[in-house]
């Protein structure tokens, strides 16, 4: 089975590409973020006339969830146990979703962006991961658990190879130490970062911003990511990033991600 995630930055902006890319990459599932539509504007016919089920959760034109498989798709929740909220009073936003695929648990997961270190969301952003470890932690403890992967753009850079220039990043979310504790107590919950061994750094990113020609400048991030579960993790045998696809006009600027599994 080959498993991908990707931050598609607009999933009806950009569907001809999305639908070409998943003829070309030959993916089972995919993990979508920042769909950025409501669950009625969704553009379903992309992909189920490629044969894909999908499950999608979106409220508004901001955040916005999906995961689409070839292999089956049982058991769709949305959101996690104790997910926060944000906002007074905290309302849930789109920016998780689970399905059964294949036999593999998929999440699909938008980590809120922190904004600046000083802002609401920056609290927001760890609490939330917090939470995620929590039921992170419960997910890879139940009985008969399936292997479990998350999946999605987690808005942290946890090493510091995985910004193309620490000092540009002084005073600056992404990168701060609690971020990357967060990212690191998921670790400790017992998921692995199943992409990094299969791509090392420095230099290799799945992020590249619009603006100040950052890709051509190769001034990226390595933010988007693929943690396993110790069962998920013992089936993966190979992971790439597919660079080519931040490539070319209306392209999303995060690449997709691939993970290959026995």
């Amino acid at each position: 089975m080959r498993l991908a995630t990707w931050n598609v930055n607009s999933v009806r902006a950009r569907s001809e590409r999305i639908s070409a890319w998943l003829e070309r990459s030959d993916v089972d599932v995919v993990a979508m973020q920042e769909t950025k539509c409501r669950d009625d504007q969704f553009p379903m016919s992309v992909f189920t006339d490629l044969g894909y089920e999908v499950a999608h959760h979106g409220l508004s034109q901001w955040n916005g969830v999906a995961v689409a498989s070839r292999v089956g798709l049982e058991q769709v929740e949305i959101g996690f146990p104790d997910q926060p909220g944000w906002g007074d009073p905290p309302e849930s936003e789109a920016r998780a979703i689970g399905a059964t695929c294949g036999g593999v648990r998929v999440w699909s997961l938008y980590i809120p962006n922190g904004r600046e270190i000083d802002d609401p969301h920056y609290q927001y952003k760890l609490r939330w991961l917090e939470a995620l470890r929590t039921a992170g932690t419960s997910w890879i403890a139940a009985d008969d658990a399936p292997p479990v992967a998350l999946c999605g753009d987690f808005n942290i850079a946890p090493q510091d190879d995985d910004v193309w220039d620490m000092a540009a990043f002084e005073g600056k979310t992404h990168v701060t130490e609690p971020e990357r504790a967060a990212f690191n107590a998921l670790e400790g919950a017992g998921f692995t970062d199943v992409v990094r061994p299969h791509t090392p750094g420095p230099g290799v990113y799945t992020y590249w911003d619009y603006k100040q020609l950052s890709f051509p400048k190769r001034m990226g991030m390595r933010i988007d990511f693929v943690l396993g579960s110790p069962a998920f993790a013992a089936m993966v045998t190979e992971a790439r990033i597919d660079r080519e696809e931040r490539k070319g006009k209306g392209a999303s600027d995060h690449a997709p991600v691939l993970v290959d599994l026995e």
